[in-house]
């Protein structure tokens, strides 16, 4: 399993870089799901039904308009 970077803007406007292990690259939402789910996880438990198939990334969008966080980058971590 490989271990991959995920750059974002937290709440706060710092930036900030947490590592997760995956199998293969993870996408934008896939990436949203797992800062989320440790930035805030009691957020994570939320049902985002209302916004299926009407947002092609709801956890991103979720992320940034109610938590003011954003994802800049996905890497490999060194």
């Amino acid at each position: 399993m490989q271990t991959w970077q995920i750059t974002f803007v937290d709440d706060h406007g710092e930036t900030a870089v947490r590592e997760f292990n995956c199998e293969q690259k993870p996408s934008l939402e896939d990436a949203a799901h797992l800062i989320r789910s440790s930035v805030v996880p009691v957020a994570a438990e939320l049902d985002l039904n209302d916004y299926d198939g009407r947002e092609s990334e709801p956890t991103v969008k979720i992320l940034k308009d109610q938590n003011s966080i954003q994802i800049l980058d996905i890497s490999p971590a060194a």
